[in-house]
């Protein structure tokens, strides 16, 4: 959704701390920011209010659950009028937790969390590939993950593309 809400040096402040940990108490951030509880909380809520925050959430480490496999799968449809219903199937796959509707020579680009390789071959396999009008996958399992942070809230916008 694009906004034409401005950052300013504060709410740039509060976008950080909540993005590093959405729990952070107001008047934690309040006495961080120099400003009141209540001004604070106005803030957040003005965020809210322009879609720049979308809510908070948990954040659940994969491999602590068991799941020691990410990968990356690439979906080519026969049909990509369909997307919805693709979409709604796809959903229904608890290893599925990213879909992405991408230009390039693919539809769909998909982030799956799996136990181990056999897993991975099977929610491939029995899974994805039985969704209908899906007609190959290209499967790039992750080896690692260098880093993974929020979309950049301080210095708004980034250097490069001021």
């Amino acid at each position: 959704m694009a906004t034409s809400y401005q950052l300013d040096p504060t709410d740039q402040k509060i976008l950080g701390f909540l993005a590093k940990n959405a729990r952070m108490p107001f008047l934690e951030i309040a006495r961080e920011c120099g400003v009141s509880g209540a001004a604070i909380h106005q803030r957040v809520k003005r965020l809210e209010a322009n879609g720049i925050i979308a809510g908070s959430r948990i954040l659940v480490k994969p491999k602590a659950l068991g799941l020691n496999v990410c990968a990356f799968v690439a979906v080519s449809l026969s049909k990509a009028e369909h997307y919805d219903e693709i979409v709604a199937d796809l959903k229904k796959i608890p290893a599925v937790v990213e879909c992405h509707f991408v230009a390039g020579d693919f539809a769909l680009l998909l982030k799956i969390y799996c136990l181990n390789h056999e897993h991975l071959m099977k929610v491939i396999m029995h899974s994805i590939q039985k969704v209908p009008y899906v007609v190959k996958t290209h499967t790039y399992v992750s080896l690692d993950e260098a880093f993974n942070r929020q979309v950049w809230v301080k210095d708004f916008p980034p250097d490069e593309i001021k």
